[in-house]
């Protein structure tokens, strides 16, 4: 039933990877509460045991966030079950969550951004090409699920642009010098020795020369905060935010934003008009005196 579902999502919805498996994860682990401590199942599931369970996932510090997560993904899930007839009702219809607390996300200074660029040193293949990485992912704003589905032929370095296809869209984000450098010294004089097959069509590839994969590029992020001590928690989402928010500081207007970052409505482009507000807000709190 609950692989069934996930093909749905995954077939007819067409959610990303991260989607289908978050909702998987939180049904599955609904489905464990209800055998372990309602003697029920699925099928069987009531509204007072959703509640239920919500309450139990407070009380074991999940946060407002995480459990407003799982009224999403088990209320689709009831959703799609109605529709084909396996229940007759959804349980968690109806029911609300606490209302998380906005997170706004972490945002490198332009001091951090060039502090952590600096870190791969480009005297071998790996420098070579974690430099060209960091450039472009910082360049684009593209997220890292992007990044490291890119192909050779995305590329046109003499028109300074790249081309990112996501979730059957395409947009074209164009690329500043350094970056172009960067990226065209890494195809021209690395990529070909760390490619195993010549077939090989992936842009980034790992020591191994098959492509890239996210827990690889995580652990190359990682790598590189240590290494330029920056305190602030970097993450692959870290230089999309912090593109996106340094564009708006220096006028960009926020649909080209949204288009280059590839938002499909301009509400999630806002938030970085909220970041901004609350950094003046800070340095409003620290530097006037009567504040």
């Amino acid at each position: 039933m609950i692989a069934e579902y996930g093909a749905y999502l995954t077939e007819e919805k067409h959610a990303s990877q991260n989607t289908v498996s978050s909702y998987l994860r939180d049904v599955s682990q609904f489905s464990q509460y209800l055998r372990d401590y309602q003697d029920s199942d699925l099928r069987r599931a009531e509204p007072e045991m959703v509640q239920s369970y919500m309450s139990w996932m407070q009380g074991r510090g999940k946060s407002a966030a995480s459990i407003t997560r799982f009224l999403a993904s088990v209320k689709s899930f009831y959703n799609y079950l109605t529709a084909n007839g396996t229940v007759k009702s959804n349980p968690a219809k109806g029911i609300t969550a606490n209302r998380a607390e906005r997170k706004y996300p972490e945002i490198l200074t332009a001091k951090e951004v060039e502090m952590f660029l600096e870190q791969p040193q480009c005297v071998d293949a790996k420098g070579f090409r974690d430099h060209a990485m960091l450039e472009l992912l910082y360049a684009t704003g593209i997220r890292v699920s992007e990044l490291i589905s890119l192909d050779l032929d995305d590329l046109n370095l003499a028109a300074g642009f790249l081309r990112c296809q996501s979730k059957g869209k395409e947009r074209i984000i164009p690329l500043y010098h350094t970056a172009v450098k960067a990226i065209g010294d890494y195809v021209r004089d690395v990529r070909p020795q760390l490619i195993a097959d010549s077939g090989e069509t992936a842009l980034f590839v790992n020591m191994n020369g098959e492509r890239m994969s996210r827990q690889g590029f995580w652990k190359i992020i990682k790598h590189y905060q240590e290494k330029a001590g920056i305190q602030k928690d970097i993450t692959p989402h870290t230089l999309r935010h912090s593109f996106a928010v340094h564009l708006l500081e220096n006028g960009a207007d926020l649909r080209s934003i949204q288009e280059m970052l590839g938002h499909a409505d301009i509400s999630s482009t806002q938030i970085y008009t909220h970041v901004i507000k609350r950094q003046l807000k800070d340095v409003y709190q620290k530097a006037h005196p009567r504040a």
